[in-house]
């Protein structure tokens, strides 16, 4: 369920037929886009002003960002250190992406299955290049089962559980997001733009942290899992 007016669809607008057909196919990209920019100059301000002494601004995201290493560390051990950059990176932009959806006037690129599925496609078959990197080929033998005879019924089982890995990362984020779009909308059309949204606004902005919680904990977890020994 879409917003009344989307603002950077009425910007592209002015840009002519080519740049409005784009921003109304593609609205989840163009917000995307605007996400993106957002976080790199909020990145750029947070290390604009680094020092030995830090700031209260600095504390802030000293503690966000050393409290993600840790929680990453204690689920993947020191050598999760490592992957960091990367879920941190997937915990933030779905946050942002997910947030940006309260705000009146502006869509969630969450809310399109394009969106979650392109940050799965990312997280998923990166799991198998880092069991590659700690095991070498033999982590192949993974999909095979223990014993070599077994290996046409294991690798088909195998393969079916990591594409699902892809589709339940996709659907719930996807799922979910475009469910709370729905809600905001119903309420919009029948109570007004302003009262009656504003429960479901509060309770979305939990949502869009549990959300993008679940989806960097799964992320976390697969990892986790390629990096141990047991493969």
């Amino acid at each position: 369920m879409e917003h009344p007016i989307f603002f950077l669809q009425q910007l592209f607008d002015l840009f002519g037929p080519k740049a409005a057909h784009f921003a109304h196919q593609n609205i989840h990209v163009i917000y995307s886009w605007l996400v993106m920019l957002l976080l790199i100059v909020l990145a750029l301000l947070a290390t604009k002003g680094i020092s030995m002494i830090p700031t209260k601004g600095q504390n802030i995201f000293e503690i966000i960002i050393g409290g993600m290493e840790e929680f990453i560390v204690d689920i993947t051990g020191e050598e999760g250190r490592r992957f960091f950059p990367l879920l941190a990176t997937v915990f933030i932009y779905i946050f942002a992406c997910n947030l940006l959806g309260l705000i009146p006037g502006f869509f969630p690129p969450t809310a399109k299955i394009d969106t979650t599925l392109s940050c799965a496609l990312v997280v998923v078959p990166f799991t198998h290049v880092i069991g590659v990197m700690y095991h070498g080929p033999k982590y192949i033998k993974h999909f095979l089962g223990p014993i070599w005879w077994m290996a046409p019924i294991i690798l088909p089982i195998e393969l079916i559980g990591h594409t699902a890995r892809v589709l339940s990362l996709t659907i719930r984020l996807f799922g979910n997001m475009a469910g709370h779009e729905l809600v905001l909308g119903i309420l919009f059309l029948l109570a007004g733009a302003f009262f009656a949204p504003l429960p479901i606004m509060t309770l979305g902005i939990f949502v869009s942290l549990v959300q993008a919680f679940v989806f960097f904990l799964l992320s976390t977890m697969y990892f986790a899992g390629a990096i141990e020994h047991a493969h």
